[in-house]
């Protein structure tokens, strides 16, 4: 069960009921409220927190995923038909049609290859206006943040429906720059595993991916409530800009 919190319909509600609008939502949200009345695109958007967030706001909001099991509780949620909801990726993205593109919940660690990163810069830089901004999350490698992600430190319980369901993490493999691990969901019934791997990419290889994609780097801060890089949040908040002169 790869990336099983997004795919898998029994699992996607613990997802919610775990991680609720939070400081990174408030961020994302501060961030696009500076282009007022944006053309919004949420790029792995999932069960659509911040997607309908950024909607109630007054954007003009597209969330795009490509687990349709994500994107059904999703489009059911209050307020979702103020959200046009796309199933795919984004090599399916029309050409200048957003103001700002996010990416949330560390989604671009996912994008585990080189060759699959490249690719997703690209492709927004394409679809954004000139001009148009960029802003997502990745987590500072120097933080080692995966250490939390063991039995212990990552137990959880979340009761849904009046069912508990025991959660934890376990880190099977740290290698240059790849972080594999394994999710455990312990229902009542039985055990659910799901497994994903996370890229690491240092502050200096985002620069250089971005900068090649046809982005100029306007700031990135270490934490969220916009701390510079190095702050206890151990995070990369990147804001990029498409530069139409630098792709020619």
């Amino acid at each position: 069960m790869h990336h099983g919190e997004f795919r898998d319909p029994r699992v996607i509600p613990l997802y919610d009921a775990r991680y609720r609008w939070g400081v990174d939502d408030d961020f994302f949200l501060s961030v696009v409220d500076e282009t007022p009345n944006a053309r919004v695109l949420d790029l792995g958007c999932g069960t659509g927190r911040l997607a309908l967030g950024l909607a109630a706001a007054g954007h003009v909001v597209t969330g795009v995923d490509p687990a349709r099991a994500s994107l059904e509780p999703a489009r059911v949620k209050p307020g979702a038909e103020r959200v046009t909801w796309v199933e795919g990726t984004s090599a399916d993205l029309p050409g200048a049609a957003f103001d700002v593109a996010v990416m949330t919940s560390h989604v671009a660690q996912f994008l585990v290859t080189d060759e699959e990163w490249a690719a997703v810069p690209a492709d927004l830089a394409r679809a954004l206006v000139p001009g148009g901004r960029l802003v997502f999350d990745s987590r500072d490698p120097r933080a080692r943040h995966w250490e939390a992600w063991n039995p212990v430190d990552s137990r959880r319980a979340v009761v849904l429906g009046g069912v508990e369901v025991t959660q934890w993490t376990e880190v099977t493999s740290v290698e240059d720059g790849l972080v594999s691990f394994t999710h455990h969901y312990d229902f009542p019934d039985g055990e659910r595993i799901g497994t994903a791997t996370m890229r690491f990419r240092t502050e200096e290889e985002l620069r250089g991916s971005l900068s090649a994609a046809g982005f100029t780097v306007d700031r990135i801060h270490g934490g969220w409530r916009r701390e510079p890089v190095g702050s206890p949040d151990g995070e990369f908040l990147v804001i990029a800009r498409e530069d139409d002169a630098a792709r020619g």
